[in-house]
Order: C-alpha cells, then structure tokens, then sequence
C-alpha cells in the first residue's frame, strides 16, 4: 500500500464537500502538473490511502482521511471548453491529465496544522515540509504517516 497527501483548497473542495457527496466519494480532478499527474497514474492504486490537506486558507492542515477507489483515468475536465481546468492541447485519443477516485475515510477531531507539522521531529523529511513543494499531489512514507496518525489521535 502506498500512502498519499491530497492537497485542496477548502473553499473549492473540502473534507466536508466530499464527505457530503452521493457515497461520500467523488474524482480528484484539476491536477495540472506533470510530476503530480505521473504520481496519480503510475504509483497510486486503488486501495491507497491518502491524508486530505487543507492548503491557501486560515489554517493549511491535514483535516481527513480518503481512500483511493479508483485508479487513474483520464480527466474528462481537461475537454470541456467550459471547465477552468480546460486544455485545449488535451483530446480524447491523447487525454494528457488523469483523476483518481477517492472516497472519505474520517475527519480528524483537530486539524495538525502545517505550524504545528512543522515541529515534529519525525517528519522533518516530509514532502510537504520542504521549502518550494508545492505538488498537490504528494507521496507519504509509512513512518510518516504512522506519526501523523498518532498525532491525530492526541
């Protein structure tokens, strides 16, 4: 099992957006980076587990957790002329982006802030701490969320 951080601005897409949805799942759609994308379409599958990620608001924080229940397929925003997320270089024959399919898991009780990430130790390596990531696709190793887990239980 590989371990994820979906990142997602809560007034476009919340935890409680998600949560709220027909089978509290929906597609994660809109990834319009090639390094996040190839994430998405070669190493996540289904079954994986990823942490929601509140980013640009009051308090950016891990607010949840999703779970992966399909794996990529091509990102039908990407053909829509009427989408803000439209590629007009993206066709059916040659789809270019992908979405995955995630479903809610939980809602943390508390938000762990990016502050309060920040301080510990054991995820001084994460993907999400290092100055300039910006992916909002991210990679987590199980050490990390491991400790993030026990951080969510405090």
């Amino acid at each position: 099992m590989n371990y994820w951080l979906f990142k997602s601005e809560p007034d476009a897409f919340s935890i409680d957006d998600l949560k709220a949805m027909k089978g509290k799942k929906d597609h994660w759609d809109g990834i319009r980076n090639y390094q996040a994308r190839n994430l998405m379409r070669d190493d996540m599958k289904k079954g994986d587990l990823g942490f929601f990620y509140h980013s640009s608001c009051k308090v950016p924080g891990i607010v949840g957790i999703v779970e992966v229940v399909r794996e990529a397929y091509p990102d039908f925003t990407a053909l829509d002329p009427e989408s803000k997320y439209y590629d007009p270089k993206a066709s059916e024959e040659n789809p270019r982006w992908v979405m995955v399919d995630v479903k809610f898991k939980k809602k943390l009780k508390k938000v762990l802030s990016l502050e309060y990430l920040r301080t510990v130790d054991e995820l001084s390596e994460m993907l999400l701490l290092r100055k300039g990531s910006r992916l909002s696709i991210q990679p987590v190793m199980e050490s990390q969320w491991l400790t993030i887990l026990e951080l969510s239980a405090e």
